[in-house]
């Protein structure tokens, strides 16, 4: 499945101007921008997504060009797709890739270890 790779250059070259060191992986049919071991951006199809910090999810859904992540008739909270009228000049596309350095710089999203209790 084809992704947009204009936007990938974009998203690439403003994380380097914002001194983020990223990994890429493919992932969702795309492309997913990994900071510090958590996805912060990504492209699906034509579409920007970007994972946010819950206290600010419900804000983001409001802006212009954003919706729900919705895979597999499933809602993914935290996740926001970004169709390109969202993300159309530099200042909206900055706003929105610091949305998700913001979460992958969070304790948002980090799996707790939980201690099994031993039987007795």
């Amino acid at each position: 499945m084809a992704y947009n790779q204009t936007l990938e250059e974009l998203i690439r070259g403003m994380l380097k101007q914002k001194k983020q060191l990223t990994v890429e992986k493919k992932m969702f049919g795309g492309i997913a921008f990994m900071l510090h071991n958590k996805l912060a951006c990504g492209i699906v199809k034509d579409e920007l997504m970007v994972r946010c910090v819950l206290s600010k999810y419900d804000e983001s859904l409001q802006q212009p060009n954003a919706a729900e992540m919705n895979f597999t008739g499933r809602v993914m909270k935290g996740f926001v797709m970004v169709d390109e009228g969202g993300w159309r000049n530099a200042w909206q596309l900055s706003q929105w890739l610091d949305l998700g350095i913001e979460f992958a710089e969070s304790d948002e999203g980090k799996k707790k270890l939980v201690k099994k209790k031993s039987k007795k």
